[in-house]
């Protein structure tokens, strides 16, 4: 059997040359749909922001609120039965915050596999204390 046609190969979601994490895989439901039997870009909207998170999270080490949607592209529908594959990449660390850019892949089409670019977004979270309120991110040392 080639590579190409291996199982687990053809299940795989494409890898992003730009260095970004896979940091979450989910398949939306029928109760997901708008009255065209499509998904709610409401729900695509929740996901990519939990899916945004994920590596701001690891960074602050500690509670992060979401503050801005400085960008979103809806790029195609999305369906019931397409797996989307959720990939993060930090675009800034500031003092209190953090800029991530996150791609939405759709696996589709079970018979001619196909993966599509869904939705791309770019997110900022910040830093917050136990009474919701900016705090610092601590700096990795530097090595001397």
């Amino acid at each position: 059997m080639t590579a190409a046609h291996h199982p687990a190969s053809m299940m795989a979601p494409p890898r992003l040359p730009d260095g970004s994490d896979l940091v979450m895989r989910v398949m939306p439901l029928p109760a997901d749909t708008n009255s065209n039997g499509d998904i709610f870009g409401g729900w695509l909207m929740a996901q990519v922001d939990m899916a945004g998170a994920v590596l701001p999270a690891r960074i602050a080490k500690g509670r992060i609120a979401t503050v801005a949607v400085n960008e979103f592209l809806f790029k195609q529908t999305v369906s019931v039965g397409d797996l989307l594959s959720f990939y993060a990449r930090v675009e800034r660390i500031g003092n209190t915050s953090v800029t991530v850019h996150v791609e939405v892949y759709a696996e589709r089409n079970p018979e001619n596999l196909q993966f599509v670019k869904v939705t791309e977004a770019n997110l900022t979270y910040v830093a917050i204390d136990a009474n919701g309120r900016p705090r610092p991110i601590a700096r990795p040392a530097t090595v001397a």
